[in-house]
């Protein structure tokens, strides 16, 4: 844990006094707390519920506790915010306990997510094609086979195949052509 600077070590002596006058009921007291406290403690709260509004209730309650209990409040002890973090972490980790359980083989929840893997008539439909592709492929000349591959199912554009073979750019568009147009013959017999 880090040092306290000056203005923290005043801020932590000051917050001690304000618990103090609280214990007393001085609701101005209670005011400037809340102030110098409630976003820490809210932090903590959503840190450990994550659920900002059950964090809201918790630090509602915290407080309110805060106000009832003050007088409970010892500094030889604890500094306040040690000893109202403490409280925060209790009652929302308390709240975690309350809440149903939420099993991870909820069968509810599963069926909410759903299934794109292809159903077993699919995959083997999928299977028989890509079969029928690979065949059809097969019956090109090399170059226009290695141009539809690369094009085609490795990303490559036309420009980058023209580089990669040193021909023109129109060259290897109407090859990637004539080779579709004889895939697609094959494919339809």
């Amino acid at each position: 844990m880090p040092e306290l600077d000056a203005s923290d070590t005043a801020a932590s002596t000051r917050l001690d006094r304000l618990l103090v006058q609280v214990a007393e009921g001085d609701r101005q007291a209670f005011e400037s707390v809340y102030q110098l406290a409630s976003g820490r403690l809210f932090a903590i709260c959503l840190h450990t519920l994550r659920d900002r509004r059950d964090a809201e209730e918790v630090l509602q309650d915290v407080f309110t506790t805060v106000w009832r209990k003050a007088t409970q409040f010892d500094a030889t002890r604890a500094s306040a915010m040690t000893w109202l973090s403490m409280m925060a972490r209790n009652r929302a980790i308390d709240r975690l306990r309350s809440a149903p359980p939420r099993p991870l083989d909820d069968l509810s929840v599963a069926e909410e997510i759903p299934d794109f893997a292809p159903q077993p008539a699919q995959a083997a439909e999928h299977a028989s094609d890509r079969e029928r592709l690979d065949d059809c492929l097969d019956t090109l000349e090399p170059r226009r086979r290695s141009l539809i591959r690369s094009a085609f199912l490795h990303g490559a554009s036309y420009e980058e195949l023209a580089r990669r073979i040193g021909s023109p750019l129109g060259s290897v568009k109407s090859w990637i052509r004539r080779g579709l147009g004889q895939l697609r013959v094959c494919l339809e017999r």
